[in-house]
């Protein structure tokens, strides 16, 4: 029986998860703060739709960027290690050589199968074996920057949707109440997804969520306390 491995997940399940957690924590949090002030529901609606379109916008550029940064990284030590195996063949070849010595093969058979990996493709060898690039794990900006959009706006959507129908005042309760069961969901859908802890993964973010809501609560309620 084969086993099931999520490694290939990698770059789309983090920009995913980042996403959503971070639309249902960011975009409650603003509506908790807000609603502490006691300010009107048009403004707590006005605030989270707002709050929902700026982070949706900011989490896809942000990790386009990063992405980016790292194929950039990437692709500049892949052209570095071409023009080694260009310019040093013997050395390139000794240096892999080596690495499969580490792992346990004796000197003869390691030599072996360098020389075999490298007639088939040397780039791609060196590059798995001494840089640690491979496609399963080849950043892709585009598709992690619309994961991040979409789960972002996911996530957000139901904080939002919370201060359209629950009651103004009560509405800091309900918006915790809330997050905390979407939160719970989201990790126990993540935790699944990569094959981890379910309880782990929803205490972890459950528990953050509520120091950032708290920490949002009390900033608005100290400053709504003031303007009032």
């Amino acid at each position: 029986m084969l086993v099931k491995h999520y490694v290939n997940r990698t770059n789309w399940l983090r920009a995913a998860v980042l996403g959503a957690n971070d639309g249902i924590i960011s975009t409650t949090s603003l509506v908790i703060g807000v609603a502490a002030a006691n300010v009107t529901r048009e403004s707590i609606v006005l605030t989270a739709l707002a709050g929902l379109v700026a982070g949706a916008c900011s989490m896809a550029a942000g990790e386009y960027v990063s992405v980016s940064s790292q194929t950039d990284i990437e692709n500049t030590d892949l052209m570095r290690e071409k023009g080694e195996l260009e310019s040093n063949p013997k050395g390139e070849l000794k240096e892999l050589t080596g690495i499969y010595e580490k792992r346990g093969l004796d000197k003869e058979l390691a030599l072996q199968v360098a020389i075999q990996l490298t007639k088939k493709n040397a780039l791609g060898t060196h590059a798995k074996e001494e840089l640690g690039i491979n496609d399963t794990t080849k950043p892709r900006p585009l598709q992690a920057a619309f994961a991040s959009a979409i789960s972002f706006i996911s996530g957000g959507l139901l904080p939002f949707l919370v201060t359209i129908f629950t009651p103004v005042e009560r509405m800091v309760f309900f918006q915790y109440g809330f997050a905390i069961v979407f939160l719970a969901i989201s990790g126990a859908v993540t935790a699944k997804l990569g094959g981890c802890s379910i309880r782990k993964s929803v205490f972890r973010i459950c528990f953050w969520g509520t120091v950032a809501m708290f920490i949002s609560a009390a900033v608005g309620y100290i400053f709504g306390v003031k303007v009032t």
